[in-house]
């Protein structure tokens, strides 16, 4: 089991406070770290001496955020070697197949849509809580605990 933080990116403090919510009522108990931007993000995941001081498990990336977009900050993950190997995985309420194709492009791991009905969306958690943290084998070469 992995028991490395969770990164919310996510500038919704109602999408935020649900996502919360879905995890404590899957009782996944990893930390979550809410970063409200994607310049808060990239700060955090690439500081400019060193990795951050804990990788996160997974990394749960909205695509429409403020100051730096959902799509640029994977693209910043993806493009540096302390991040790399990462799981991001891209939870937005778009509907847009160009937004699903670019994260793709781009290296996400996997693109949920946030479901309208609260008790899709706790389901939707467990199964990620599941897959991402019990049943996924991270990359050896992920960023470790400093």
């Amino acid at each position: 089991m992995n028991d490395a933080p969770i990164l919310l990116v996510e500038d919704n403090p109602d999408d935020v406070l649900l996502t919360r919510r879905a995890f404590a009522m899957n009782e996944i108990a990893n930390e979550i770290v809410v970063m409200p931007d994607g310049e808060a993000c990239v700060a955090f995941l690439l500081p400019e001496h060193g990795a951050p001081s804990q990788a996160p498990a997974i990394i749960l990336l909205d695509i429409n955020l403020p100051k730096v977009g959902g799509l640029t900050v994977l693209r910043c993950i993806r493009a540096d070697e302390r991040t790399r190997t990462l799981p991001v995985i891209m939870l937005s309420t778009s509907r847009e197949s160009r937004d699903i194709v670019d994260s793709y492009r781009l290296g996400a791991n996997s693109f949920v849509r946030k479901p309208l009905a609260f008790a899709e969306f706790v389901e939707n958690v467990r199964v990620l809580g599941l897959f991402w943290l019990r049943i996924n084998e991270p990359c050896p070469t992920a960023p470790t605990n400093r």
